[in-house]
Order: structure tokens, then C-alpha cells, then sequence
């Protein structure tokens, strides 16, 4: 069973004195469904990427923005759940940050390439 408490300040500590600015540990591998959590300090960005067909972003500690060209860009703290867009999205930390991020990767979806 993992602590979300004890693994945000485990990566945030990590995240702080990392060259990059960041830290993850994939938590959950289980067929499709993945939950990782990441840590990033305040200003470093997850660059602008394709989403999954499906994932969800929680935030553990500090704030982030979600910036999707279709979407526009959405902050998130403490506590909030937002479903990621299906477009391209990057992720800033708008302070030293922490999230769960949970993905569904790895079959076909209506609208993909492969469907």
C-alpha cells in the first residue's frame, strides 16, 4: 500500500534538489491503468505532449496549470481532480507541486489511429 502523504514530500525533496527540477514513481501497473506521482519544482513544465485515451490529474501539494490548445489553460490545487483533455497539454508548477497521475494507455478507443 503506498502513502500518498509520505511519497509527496519524498519527491518533492527530490524534485527540489534535482537538476531537472523533477521526480516520479509509477505507483500502479496494473494492464491498462497506470498511477504515478510526480513532483515538480515551482516553474519546471511537463512540455506540451499527447494524453492517453483517458487520465485524470489530483493534486497533492501546491498548484499547477494545465495548458491545452483546445481546453485553454486551467489551474489546480490542493485537493482537485481534473480529467485531463484529450488533446496535447502541458503541466506547469505554479509552486513546489505533487500529483497523482492516473493514465488508461494501451487499448483502442473511438477516433484513434488504430480504431
Amino acid at each position: 500500500m503506498a502513502n500518498l502523504d509520505q511519497l509527496t514530500e519524498t519527491h518533492l525533496a527530490t524534485a527540489r534538489s534535482a537538476e531537472h527540477g523533477r521526480s516520479a514513481e509509477i505507483l500502479v501497473h496494473d494492464g491498462p491503468l497506470r498511477q504515478t506521482v510526480i513532483a515538480l519544482a515551482a516553474g519546471v513544465e511537463l512540455g506540451e505532449h499527447n494524453s492517453p485515451p483517458a487520465a485524470s490529474v489530483q493534486v497533492l501539494h501546491g498548484r499547477v496549470r494545465v495548458t491545452a490548445l483546445d481546453a485553454g489553460d486551467e489551474d489546480v490545487g490542493v485537493g482537485e481532480l481534473r480529467v485531463l483533455t484529450h488533446d496535447r497539454h502541458a503541466v506547469r508548477a505554479l509552486t513546489d507541486a505533487a500529483f497523482l497521475l492516473t493514465t488508461v494507455t494501451g487499448f483502442d478507443w473511438p477516433g484513434s489511429p488504430t480504431a
